[in-house]
């Protein structure tokens, strides 16, 4: 019988993605740990001083989820991608075209608007601007068959340049020549209540949004007949087009529906988080998005959590220095994380070894209990709780026979 039990104690031979994410964070910090002791340093007072740096007060509390604001966003824009087969490479972009078109509309929208009719429109504005960006390379993808790594990768660039032309034409500070004017705090998405409760943090509406982002993507992608197309396309896109899905569309779709999220990164960013554009700069945010989407499992869930536990290395880096240990310590233990996650095959592969193994042991224990009282009911006929009875009854019988010897 062993093999062919399809009921639930089943379950238990499959590692979860949790398992797996959490294994590719523990290695990253047992590998942070070697990195630091062979620089001679304490690995126990690194750690503590990273969370220190993100966590030791309201503020730094605050701040840290203003850092990981944008990553919820971008791995949420790169997950959704990824659940129709498409790897958005171009969240950087995306987040330029975002926080430029946010940044304009701060200065050129009346100071006297009012906040709720502000707020809107700048956050619609800067979606817009992104899903277009996005839609370029899902519409090249879907009628030339360019693939979405170079087209977003030249979009990226693209919209670099276009930020490095529009920011002196439109918005420079006149006494930073490489810099945009300071946005004023009322058109930003900070609000007032939100920084006295963090202590003057940078947290801010952004944060909000990107709980609210989560629930929506989430609800597309698990209740939504879209969502079922995008995933059927990204599971198998021959058989999704036979099936009558609309392939190409669901392709264009997906990419506009992840530059939209990706450039409301871009937008909490350039206007929250921070109040001022940098000309010549591609912001790291968008290519950091893809190890939060990689380590969160491309769910919304996952998503949100990585994103604080990067936010947290990033964050807590710039305490390292008072130790003596160099701040690429944290990236280095980010990178190692993503790699180990990359080789989640792998992990997977150990945990349903050794739940498998768990699992036969306790079936063994089953059937010598079963067959102790002549029961000769399929074990795949038994309800959880029984099999797991039966197996604590087996176990039993198995070390009184064994003492008995």
């Amino acid at each position: 019988m062993k093999g062919k039990n399809n009921g639930k104690p089943l379950e238990a031979r499959k590692a979860s993605p949790l398992v797996v994410s959490l294994s590719a964070v523990f290695l990253g910090i047992v590998a942070g740990c070697v990195f630091i002791l062979c620089i001679g340093k304490n690995p126990f007072a690194g750690f503590e001083r990273i969370l220190f740096g993100a966590l030791s007060n309201t503020r730094r509390i605050g701040n840290t989820l203003g850092m990981s604001t944008q990553l919820i966003l971008i791995g949420l824009s790169v997950a959704f991608a990824f659940k129709t087969g498409l790897f958005n490479i171009g969240a950087s972009g995306q987040m330029l075209m975002g926080g430029i078109t946010g940044s304009i509309l701060a200065y050129y929208l009346p100071m006297d608007m009012p906040r709720f009719i502000y707020l809107p429109i700048i956050i619609i504005a800067a979606m817009l601007a992104g899903a277009f960006w996005g839609f370029i390379s899902g519409f090249l993808k879907a009628k030339f068959n360019v693939h979405e790594v170079v087209s977003t990768i030249m979009l990226n660039w693209i919209a670099y340049w276009i930020c490095y032309d529009f920011i002196p034409r439109f918005i420079i500070d006149p006494t930073i020549s490489v810099k945009s004017k300071p946005i004023e705090t009322v058109h930003t998405l900070r609000a007032d209540w939100l920084t006295e409760l963090t202590g003057f943090s940078t947290l801010n509406y952004g944060f909000l949004l990107s709980i609210i982002m989560c629930v929506i993507v989430w609800f597309i992608l698990q209740k939504t007949t879209l969502g079922f197309n995008l995933k059927a396309v990204g599971s198998n896109r021959f058989c999704a087009e036979y099936a009558g899905i609309k392939v190409n569309r669901s392709i264009m779709v997906s990419m506009a529906i992840a530059g939209a999220l990706a450039s409301l990164g871009g937008l909490t960013y350039y206007c929250g988080y921070s109040n001022i554009m940098e000309m010549g700069k591609m912001p790291n945010e968008g290519f950091d998005g893809i190890a939060v989407a990689l380590l969160g499992n491309c769910s919304p869930v996952g998503i949100f959590f990585s994103a604080i536990f990067f936010g947290i290395l990033k964050m807590g880096r710039g305490s390292l220095a008072a130790t003596g240990i160099p701040t690429e310590i944290a990236d280095t233990i980010i990178a190692t994380i993503i790699y180990f996650t990359a080789t989640n095959v792998i992990l997977a592969s150990f945990w349903n070894g050794i739940f498998h193994r768990s699992f036969s042991r306790k079936e063994d224990a089953v059937l010598a209990y079963m067959k102790s009282r002549n029961d000769n009911t399929p074990v795949e006929k038994l309800t959880k709780e029984e099999f797991r009875l039966y197996a604590k009854e087996g176990k039993a019988l198995a070390k009184a026979e064994k003492e008995g010897k």
